[in-house]
């Protein structure tokens, strides 16, 4: 009686089964990423429908997180009726938020009103989403106290992706420059602790710097408010890479092997895109 190659016809059956069952979601986590938006009115409307329209068909989208301006009316009332017209959708289709505070959200009782609508439980604090855990500081504060809880959570952190998000930049070229607190408090916990990504606003246009020791800095400002035009970088600053006077917003994609950073305008329009690897 001849033998029969069992191995060969086991490994033909697990082949057919695999083909037959469906393949597993994608572990992708997307987050999108909106600043100094917080006009009111038609616009902020417009930028709220268009992100929506933009979650729709990017399901890997967990997130909308805030890079400061939340509200430029200085009214707690009139923040919540914008936020509600604007964004109210995002509870419904299974979007978190993680807001940041900038200069004119602290105005009145220090940001404080914002914090429900912007699932705030601070005002810096740490949230994870997928493989990206985010660490969002306060900008219009930087004092040591803040300093020393960001070099406590940013040493015990094992996430894939580190994710720090404050208003104002550490480094940008338009109506604004580098804020020097940042750099000489944050910056080198930034790189000691293996940030790849800094987000913030403040500057209302569109601008990526290259790394600098391994970290990347992207300024996008341009949720609504009027723009501000790009000028020239001193020398001494991370060579830019790319920059542009431009309503938009960011999207991110991390997968465990990398982070695709996409900006786009109002209209979703492409406008840059980087990779980034761990």
């Amino acid at each position: 009686m001849l033998e029969r190659p069992v191995g060969r016809y086991l490994c033909c059956a697990l082949l057919l089964v695999s083909c037959l069952v469906p393949a597993t979601a994608s572990a992708d986590t997307g987050i999108l990423a909106l600043g100094d938006f917080g006009v009111g009115g038609v616009t902020e409307r417009e930028m709220g429908a268009s992100l929506r329209h933009f979650a729709a068909h990017h399901p890997s989208a967990e997130a909308l997180v805030t890079l400061g301006d939340n509200d430029y009316t200085e009214s707690p009332r009139a923040f919540h009726s914008n936020w509600t017209g604007a964004f109210g959708w995002l509870g419904g289709a299974g979007l978190g938020v993680a807001g940041t505070l900038g200069n004119h959200d602290v105005l009145v009782d220090g940001g404080r009103y914002e914090y429900d609508e912007l699932n705030m439980p601070r005002a810096r604090y740490r949230r994870t989403f997928g493989n990206v855990e985010l660490f969002v500081l306060n900008s219009n504060n930087v004092n040591q106290r803040q300093t020393d809880w960001l070099k406590s959570v940013l040493a015990s952190s094992t996430a894939v992706w580190k994710i720090v998000l404050f208003h104002h930049p550490a480094w940008t070229c338009g109506a604004y420059r580098s804020n020097a607190a940042v750099v000489q408090k944050w910056v080198p916990l930034f790189e000691q602790y293996g940030v790849q990504l800094v987000l913030s606003g403040h500057d209302h246009n569109y601008q990526r710097f290259a790394p600098r020791n391994g970290v990347r800095y992207i300024v996008h400002g341009g949720g609504g408010q009027r723009l501000y035009p790009i000028e020239r970088c001193p020398a001494s600053y991370p060579k830019r890479r790319f920059a542009r006077a431009v309503h938009g917003f960011l999207y991110l994609r991390a997968s465990n092997t990398e982070l695709r950073v996409s900006a786009f305008t109002r209209r979703r329009n492409l406008v840059d895109r980087v990779i980034i690897r761990p």
